[in-house]
């Protein structure tokens, strides 16, 4: 049996992707289950209600030996512990290569740029996605919606774009219509604490000397994250320290005026800001216009 997972933090694109390929894995003959790597967020819930799935289960670690196939990742840091003994199978991502993973034979690797993984399987399955159940079809199209933004994200292809229009028009759906539903539902914060705001969406990554975890929050609602200011920002030195980095950056992006909004707890921070973005930092909250990718306008411009 083989265990599909994606990344730690789980987003729509990972904990629907394992959805899709374990369903194409099982229909071309091998068996497969999907799992995440923990709670799926508030958008991922709802596509999984909306589409009739359950939630996966949680995969605490792998075994030596188990098949698995990687998806949405490549970056052993957002994996199980104990993933290098497992038998990789496969890895399907978007991401850049990180590099780190080992595996105990020559395997299928498959990354491309564009913006969903979902995209890059919808490509490897071919006509075999137009046979496919109305509930894996609209997994496919809310991977798509989630990690564009409804194309509005700079990691948007004409791939994407083109394959989203045609599962919308094939489910009768209105894109714009539903793409709303999702991004309320991720906007739905109420429930969370502030440490597992600052985690719930983040990967570390190393810049300059420096640790970070950075944490991405896309809401049509920013002003509902950024009453909570004061308190996310006391927070950050707590779950740095237990996560083993020098500084939490929180990026609020405002999915519908296409910017983010940085908060500013400390120097470093200011120092990132200014070096990375060429923003004054002046306060305790700095807006980027059209930052909204975390892919492709944060980690790769992300200096001290």
């Amino acid at each position: 049996m083989i265990k599909v997972f994606g990344h730690l933090a789980p987003d729509t694109d990972a904990t629907c992707s394992a959805i899709i390929w374990s369903w194409y894995l099982n229909q071309t003959g091998r068996k497969a289950v999907p799992y995440v790597l923990g709670e799926p967020n508030t958008e991922a819930k709802f596509v999984l209600k909306r589409w009739g799935f359950d939630q996966p289960e949680i995969l605490k670690s792998v075994a030596a030996g188990d098949d698995v196939v990687v998806v949405d990742t490549n970056n052993p840091g957002e994996l199980p512990e104990g993933i290098n003994d497992a038998n990789i199978l496969q890895v399907i991502d978007h991401h850049l290569l990180v590099g780190g993973l080992k595996t105990r034979q020559p395997i299928e690797i498959t990354i491309k740029p564009v913006a969903s993984t979902a995209t890059i399987m919808a490509g490897i399955m071919g006509g075999v996605l137009s046979t496919a159940p109305v509930g894996i079809k609209g997994l496919v199209l809310s991977c798509i919606l989630s990690d564009t933004l409804e194309f509005r994200s700079p990691t948007t292809t004409d791939v994407d774009r083109d394959l989203a229009k045609s599962l919308a028009a094939d489910l009768g759906l209105d894109v714009t219509e539903y793409a709303g539903e999702m991004f309320a539902a991720k906007s739905d914060i109420s429930h969370f604490s502030d440490a597992e705001l600052l985690r719930l969406d983040s990967k570390k990554y190393d810049a300059g000397g420096k640790s970070f975890r950075v944490s991405v929050l896309e809401t049509t609602s920013p002003a509902v994250v950024l009453d909570r200011k004061a308190s996310l920002m006391k927070s950050m030195q707590d779950v740095a320290s237990e996560d083993g980095v020098d500084q939490v950056l929180l990026f609020v992006v405002d999915i519908l005026r296409e910017e983010a909004t940085l908060l500013v707890p400390n120097d470093l921070v200011r120092t990132v800001a200014e070096k990375s973005f060429g923003a004054a930092a002046t306060g305790d909250a700095v807006v980027l216009p059209g930052v909204v990718s975390r892919k492709k306008q944060i980690i790769p411009n992300l200096k001290v």
